[in-house]
């Protein structure tokens, strides 16, 4: 099971931390073990580190997100064209 690091900039980074939405949507995609990361310098760039089983179920809904990923997305503030992913090598 591969490990990946997401970052992406958000607007509000306290309601992005607050937020259970990412714990009821990613795991559906095949996410656990979900950790959150802020920059301290820049509290408007954040990431997560996350185990993923499957990489194409991922990247499938990424490019083509569900309307529940894009509502959940929106609702944390994220700003989906900031995204980058890492894949653990």
């Amino acid at each position: 099971m591969p490990t990946i690091i997401v970052t992406h900039d958000v607007t509000d980074t306290d309601h992005w931390l607050a937020s259970p939405r990412r714990e009821d949507i990613l795991p559906s995609l095949g996410a656990s073990n979900i950790r959150t990361f802020v920059n301290p310098r820049d509290r408007t760039k954040v990431g997560l580190v996350m185990d993923i089983a499957d990489l194409d179920v991922l990247f499938a809904a990424l490019e083509n997100p569900p309307d529940e990923l894009s509502e959940a997305m929106s609702y944390d503030t994220v700003l989906p064209e900031t995204m980058a992913i890492l894949v653990s090598s």
